[in-house]
């Protein structure tokens, strides 16, 4: 059996976007489809977790896959489930860095307008966990280039974790088609499933 993943998609993301979309087609390939969940996830975090929770639970014990605002989602998930999570480019207390965002958003992909709010950052601060200290549990995949958050408070907050720093790349995670076997494979899924697929086709 292999392990089925919850992808988890970013601040203004969502299922349509290049990383999840590339998971998704990787996953039909293999015959998994039913091993993936990639929820379009509601922008308030309290309704986010909920809609989490339960795709927790229909998927039994999902590696989950965070991207961004997703991979401090996926470490609360984690850490209160004790999963195994991936996370892309993190990011870390969130809720710090929201002041000037306050106010009217776009998610980027669905064109959806609305309202972010104090109660939205004090929902995120009310997700804070102690920095993880399980390098068996976590995988933390970092670009140096990522242009809308620091990689160094990553590297600090996760340092006690397997930590993966590519020098360069972007936000979106630079080359991540090529990288997908290794989530594959701490994923529980077995090489000789994926080894036929052309990774940098995707």
């Amino acid at each position: 059996m292999s392990g089925p993943i919850l992808y988890i998609h970013g601040f203004n993301s969502a299922p349509s976007s290049k990383k999840a979309t590339q998971l998704i087609e990787v996953m039909e390939r293999l015959g998994l489809s039913d091993q993936l969940r990639v929820p379009a996830l509601h922008h308030h975090p309290r309704e986010a977790i909920g809609q989490l929770n339960n795709a927790i639970e229909a998927l039994g014990r999902p590696l989950l896959v965070g991207s961004s605002l997703g991979g401090y989602y996926a470490t609360h998930l984690a850490e209160r489930h004790g999963l195994k999570a991936l996370l892309i480019n993190p990011a870390v207390s969130p809720h710090r860095m929201f002041d000037g965002f306050l106010g009217t958003q776009k998610n980027l992909y669905t064109d959806e307008a609305w309202e972010l709010t104090h109660d939205h950052v004090a929902a995120l601060a009310e997700l804070e966990v102690p920095a993880p200290q399980d390098p068996q549990r976590y995988q933390v995949w970092l670009q140096t280039g990522d242009e809308t958050l620091d990689y160094r408070l990553a590297q600090q907050y996760y340092r006690a974790c397997a930590l993966r720093i590519q020098a360069g790349g972007d936000h979106s995670f630079q080359g991540f088609a090529a990288q997908l076997p290794a989530m594959l494979s701490f994923a529980g899924i077995g090489a000789d499933l994926y080894q036929v697929i052309d990774f940098t086709a995707l």
